[in-house]
């Protein structure tokens, strides 16, 4: 019983349950044609139902509780592109989703990808993911019939390599590449640049790699591991190097029985690279794009500026609210944040972003939901600073 539910625990976190799908076959089930746009939540030449040509409006709510609005504009000429796998959000009823995108689908894009577009061309392929269904199922001891099979959980990666095959074949053209995950999400990824592109011709067109909400095995004191020739990013400058995290409030650090932060090989760490400052140590601010929808019910709304209602736009910033950095302590190796609560200032003092069980946190998950929003200013930033060192090394 234990081990069906850490399995799908795994799964959910995206914590290399899938080291057989390189050699793992998909049974009974037919190959999605990438070429079809309908396969695609993003694709540049994408004109309908694009999930990511999606309202990024975000309200600036300073500390004296001033508000500002601040517009997205994408930038179709990028120069780079950026390919994003999400994570665990299908709510479909069997071990594995199909091929139909619902809400909670479009909802991650816009929350974890979307805003890229000012720096890269947005593509995101559907898969066929283990679900949130089958997750739960697991987690109350009654797992579905199939979920244990290495073939069935290997679908989506193998989705994924033939969506990244056929964008590789018909609109890469040379292009530089960012690879995006987050949570199962960063799992396929990370079992994709392990299989095609670490130490592959490959490698010379990545930009970087951002996988969130993972535990990526480094060796302790060391920028690789896992990946031999791939390393931690450690300057906005460098390029085929890759950022890696999972966030958890400095006041709730990592619990014994934690989902992230560690991992079972000897002498490694868990990868913690942080997007606020990648100098190794460095403390920095966040600029966060916090979500007024979230993927999963986390906690209450919080109130952003005492005594007024809250914002209407989909994000909202609060600048200098949050800081982090990274933290190697008692076996675990996270990004901790930090909330700069000032009860002086009309400003909410606390942010929404804990997985929450029948009124309670559940605290081996950190701020898992909101990996993407504490930073997504921030991956951004370091989006077009990569992309342009990149672009000025093929010169």
């Amino acid at each position: 019983m234990r081990l069906r539910i850490l399995a799908a625990l795994a799964l959910s976190a995206g914590l290399s349950l899938a080291a057989t799908a390189a050699s793992a076959e998909v049974q009974g089930l037919p190959k999605n044609d990438y070429s079809d746009k309908a396969n695609w939540l993003c694709r540049p030449d994408k004109t309908k139902d694009n999930a990511c040509d999606v309202d990024l409006t975000a309200t600036v709510v300073r500390a004296d509780g001033k508000e500002s609005l601040e517009r997205f504009k994408a930038d179709p000429k990028a120069p780079i592109d950026c390919f994003y796998v999400y994570p665990t959000v299908s709510r479909d009823p069997g071990v594995i989703s199909d091929m139909n995108p619902g809400p909670e689908e479009t909802n991650v894009v816009k929350v974890q990808f979307a805003r890229l577009g000012s720096k890269c061309r947005l593509f995101a392929p559907l898969y066929r993911q283990v679900t949130l269904t089958a997750l739960v199922a697991g987690m109350s001891g009654k797992p579905l019939p199939g979920s244990n099979d290495p073939a069935v959980r290997a679908t989506g990666y193998h989705d994924v390599v033939d969506a990244w095959n056929w964008y590789l074949a018909h609109e890469n053209h040379g292009r530089g590449v960012v690879l995006v995950g987050h949570s199962q999400g960063s799992g396929v990824l990370t079992e994709l640049i392990k299989n095609e592109i670490d130490g592959k011709p490959m490698e010379k067109k990545l930009v970087s790699a951002i996988l969130m909400g993972t535990r990526l095995p480094v060796q302790k004191g060391k920028e690789t591991g896992l990946f031999q020739d791939v390393p931690l990013c450690t300057r906005a400058s460098e390029t085929g190097c890759v950022i890696a995290y999972s966030s958890f409030r400095d006041t709730a650090p990592p619990p014994p029985n934690s989902l992230f932060g560690r991992v079972p090989e000897p002498g490694d760490i868990a990868a913690c690279t942080n997007p606020a400052n990648l100098t190794p140590g460095g403390k920095g601010v966040f600029h966060a794009y916090m979500s007024n929808v979230q993927i999963v019910q986390a906690s209450s709304k919080v109130t952003w500026v005492k005594g007024k209602p809250n914002p209407k736009t989909p994000f909202v910033e609060a600048p200098g609210l949050l800081t982090g950095h990274c933290v190697d302590k008692n076996g675990f190796s996270y990004l901790a944040v930090h909330v700069n609560a000032n009860p002086a200032d009309p400003r909410t003092d606390d942010i929404n972003g804990d997985v929450i069980q029948n009124g309670k946190v559940v605290p081996q998950w950190g701020l898992h939901l909101i990996d993407a929003d504490l930073a997504m200013g921030n991956l951004v930033t370091i989006v077009g600073d990569e992309a342009k060192a990149y672009l000025a090394k093929r010169k």
